[in-house]
């Protein structure tokens, strides 16, 4: 069955000095969300960017994966700790996503050290936003077992 979600936006004026508003996503977990070119290429300035939520993406759906891969093989994770470090930088004339770095840290019973570093190379390859990414962005993942 094929899940589909949808986004809206409301952009206003130029790139450079416009704005725009993350209006409703399908769960509605985020409304109101403004957006910017200052906030992908300068600071923030408490405003988001689509690399922000795209490493929010690669990051939660890293963490599944890799929950999904270590308990199949017998060795569920207590605890993940999962980041993603998006990397948005001129190319050229123009402007690229070029890496998504993941790091994750783990406590997981019955497993070593090299065996979590190889379901996190796993997991990596098989997250559905990896594949997405994938031929397009640098992909890394560094990980830690504590």
């Amino acid at each position: 069955m094929a899940v589909v979600r949808e986004a809206s936006v409301t952009w206003s004026g130029d790139l450079i000095g416009g704005n725009g508003t993350i209006n409703q996503v399908t769960s509605k977990a985020i409304n109101g969300l403004p957006v910017s070119w200052a906030a992908r290429t300068e600071v923030p300035g408490g405003k988001t960017s689509p690399e922000e939520l795209m490493a929010a993406a690669h990051a939660s759906c890293y963490a599944m994966a890799f929950s999904f891969g270590l308990g199949n093989a017998g060795s569920p994770p207590q605890k993940l700790e999962v980041s993603a470090t998006v990397t948005f930088d001129k190319v050229g004339d123009g402007f690229k996503v070029v890496s998504s770095a993941l790091k994750v840290s783990g406590q997981v019973a019955g497993i070593d050290a090299a065996a979590f570093k190889e379901a996190a190379e796993a997991a990596k390859d098989g997250c559905p936003i990896s594949q997405a990414l994938k031929g397009n962005v640098e992909l890394s993942v560094e990980a830690t077992l504590e």
